[in-house]
């Protein structure tokens, strides 16, 4: 995307390392935020990322993580302008190969034993219970721009599921709870010759740290606690929190209950991402089936 802004983005970030102009080529780009291979004339590359409110922390979370000790690229300068962040990035090449269960179990045991930080956003047990009340809140929001008429049984999805909430959102505080990398996914994991990075760490917070293990095999298929059950058991096996295999949420398993909570904490942030920055109607009937299909899955895996 070679806009007037994302070129004043690269320029400024240029002056701020002392280089001049490089060519661009681009990785992916999507209407909010967008990765490039910048090369400088004297050959050094870089990757150039930018992106839109609310993504638009990430090089604050890069930074703190590094100094807790989570391996991530370097951030070489970053700047915001008009609620778009810039960043420069040490360029990791390309991976050796992808990522597979054993290297996300072992990074995540990395990740939910970092010192945390205050500087992060935290979503406890409160928080979690608030979820199905936020969502409910954007959707009533829509329904008052004449957006989601036909959605009566959404509505009776989070007024079940916030009924719930008090029991189902017990032990969102056992062990592991800390550093959350919120899209924690194989591509989401660099694998280089001399090791892994943490990649995309724009909605980074403290929290349940099971809400990554419920990430990591996407939220586009069907849920599947077995698999997931066995993810979390190499968690553990690789000197993870054993209280992640735990029950908790009034007898549920864990693998349910991360699964459930998950979906449920996609469905809160994909309603605010309608309401306040996608903002299209045209985008509304494909929406509404997404979070159909995830209210489904929540009332499914928390037993509601």
């Amino acid at each position: 995307m070679h806009d007037p802004l994302t070129a004043t983005l690269l320029t400024n970030l240029c002056t701020l390392i002392g280089q001049p102009t490089p060519t661009r080529d681009e990785v992916r780009v999507w209407s909010t935020s967008g990765v490039e291979r910048v090369t400088f004339p004297d050959g050094q590359t870089a990757i150039f990322k930018y992106a839109k409110k609310p993504l638009n922390n990430e090089d604050q979370s890069l930074r703190l993580a590094h100094i807790r000790g989570i391996p991530v690229p370097q951030v070489r300068a970053s700047v915001v302008r008009d609620a778009w962040l810039g960043m420069l990035l040490e360029d990791l090449g390309t991976p050796v190969r992808d990522a597979d269960d054993l290297d996300g179990a072992a990074a995540a045991v990395v990740l939910h034993s970092a010192p945390t930080t205050p500087f992060l956003p935290v979503l406890h047990e409160a928080g979690l219970r608030a979820l199905p009340d936020r969502a409910r809140g954007h959707l009533d929001e829509l329904r008052k721009a004449d957006r989601w008429q036909d959605t009566s049984d959404i509505e009776q999805a989070l007024d079940r599921i916030a009924e719930a909430a008090p029991a189902r959102a017990a032990g969102a505080e056992t062990p592991p709870f800390g550093w959350v990398h919120a899209e924690f996914r194989p591509t989401s994991l660099h694998i280089g010759p001399t090791g892994w990075r943490l990649l995309d760490m724009a909605r980074a917070f403290t929290g349940p740290g099971l809400l990554d293990h419920a990430s990591w095999h996407t939220t586009l298929n069907a849920p599947d606690p077995l698999r997931l059950r066995a993810f979390l058991e190499r968690y553990v096996s690789a000197g993870g929190a054993p209280e992640a295999l735990a029950q908790r949420g009034g007898g549920l398993a864990a693998e349910a209950w991360a699964l459930g909570w998950h979906r449920m904490w996609v469905t809160e942030c994909f309603l605010d991402q309608v309401v306040r920055w996608i903002n299209d109607p045209a985008t509304d009937p494909a929406a509404i089936e997404v979070v159909r299909r995830h209210l489904t899955d929540v009332l499914q895996l928390l037993e509601v």
